[in-house]
């Protein structure tokens, strides 16, 4: 057995959601309900197929999305994996219909950090043991922060 990270490369303005899954139907899935959730988003999903022929499955309604996509699911390359990148759209806004999909077994992340996924290898294949998503606390957040977090928040017509 061998464990690894893999560095996954977020473009600026790009968010993704890594998560587990058990049927080739979910890269189909996943794009109507990226399609009909946010309209406008923008996305590139790869789906990690674990038997049959083992292919890396694309789907999405952006070049550069699917490739960034591709690239980060031919990182990982672990069995029954997917990754959805996207622009346009926060995965807050697709993340309860994506975790209601019938394949989805678990999310590992939905983020625009840098992430860094563990991967442990067999004989068998390769699987995800969890992530690393962003950087650990640096202090206590204060009065000034709060009033910065919740800024944003209204910025983004999450909140009054």
């Amino acid at each position: 057995m061998e464990l690894k990270t893999v560095k996954l490369e977020i473009p600026e303005g790009y968010n993704i959601i890594l998560g587990q899954t058990h049927f080739i139907k979910t890269v189909e899935d996943l794009y109507e309900i990226m399609a009909s959730t946010v309209p406008n988003a923008k996305f590139g999903i790869a789906f990690c197929e674990a038997s049959g022929a083992c292919l890396l499955r694309l789907e999405g309604n952006d070049d550069d999305l699917k490739k960034t996509a591709e690239t980060m699911g031919m990182e990982i390359s672990a069995g029954h994996t997917f990754v959805v990148v996207m622009k346009d759209a926060f995965p807050i806004n697709v993340l309860n219909a994506i975790k209601m999909c019938q394949e989805v077994c678990s999310i590992y992340c939905a983020t625009a950090n840098p992430v860094e996924v563990i991967i442990v290898e067999t004989e068998q294949g390769k699987g995800i043991m969890g992530v690393i998503d962003g950087s650990p606390p640096k202090g206590v957040e204060k009065e000034d922060d709060a009033a910065w977090r919740k800024d944003l928040l209204r910025k983004f017509k999450y909140k009054l």
